[in-house]
């Protein structure tokens, strides 16, 4: 079998995918192997359930990280200690050390929000292309099997808190595979699987509320790890566009789909 212009035995392919795999999710491979890869992920049960294990521990890691982090309250109480000054200090001292407390507690509170925007944001990437890659590596990528936006609408009535209109494809590339629940912070959404030449794309739809206010400006295509992904909100939801094609499609479908929520 021939692999990034090298042919390989059956049981040296196995090592190597089953090496590359903490790398595929951390989205350090190349776009050729990243291409490869999810083609033998989809074919192969054995790396398929590897990876669904890989992606629930990364993702548990992720939970426990995010409950123990220190509050905001627990850092400037750190930092007030840190700038008290001695009482035995003398009073053009004392002045001194709490004018420069001030700035450097102001600088930090800034630096402080911005990491945490940016963390916050990254974070919820990571997770969006952990539930790209877990359906990429299902048997059972779809709960609702149809290319048919009028069968597929209609199942998530009831199944999720909110409903949303689906773009008509026809003169277009791509292909609705069929849909599924999804989950994004415990908060319950619609993941539609869409399909381009070889490469699917995931469109997963959360109400706006529901997720971190670091993610609802409108951003346009951008890579986040092997993918590119595009999200904005639109009157009350939040989109997510994501996939291992190139921008272009991913542009495209994301313009489809604002048009259908007009």
């Amino acid at each position: 079998m021939e692999f990034c212009g090298r042919s390989w035995g059956k049981a040296e392919m196995a090592d190597l995918w089953t090496a590359k795999l903490d790398i595929y999710l951390d989205g350090e491979l190349s776009a050729s192997e990243m291409h490869d890869l999810d083609a033998h992920v989809r074919s192969c049960p054995g790396c398929a359930a590897d990876v669904l294990r890989r992606v629930q521990l990364k993702r548990g890691l992720q939970a426990a990280g995010r409950r123990y982090t220190p509050s905001r309250e627990f850092r400037e109480g750190v930092l007030r200690q840190i700038a008290a000054p001695s009482r035995r200090s003398p009073a053009r001292l004392w002045l001194t050390l709490t004018a420069a407390a001030a700035v450097l507690f102001a600088v930090g509170l800034v630096v402080t929000r911005v990491g945490q925007n940016r963390s916050e944001r990254q974070r919820a990437f990571s997770e969006i292309a952990d539930l790209h890659v877990a359906t990429l590596a299902s048997s059972n990528p779809v709960d609702v099997l149809s290319s048919d936006r009028h069968t597929v609408k209609p199942w998530f009535q009831g199944k999720i808190p909110f409903t949303f209109n689906l773009p008509e494809l026809q003169n277009s590339e791509f292909t609705l595979i069929g849909g599924r629940i999804t989950y994004l912070d415990q908060t319950a959404g619609a993941e539609l699987i869409y399909q381009v030449r070889k490469h699917q794309i995931s469109v997963f739809i959360f109400q706006d509320r529901a997720l971190s206010p670091a993610l609802r400006p409108e951003s346009n295509p951008q890579r986040e790890l092997s993918f590119t992904v595009e999200s904005w909100s639109q009157d009350g939801l939040h989109y997510f566009v994501i996939g291992d094609a190139g921008a272009e499609d991913i542009a495209k479908l994301a313009d489809l789909m604002k048009q259908a929520a007009r």
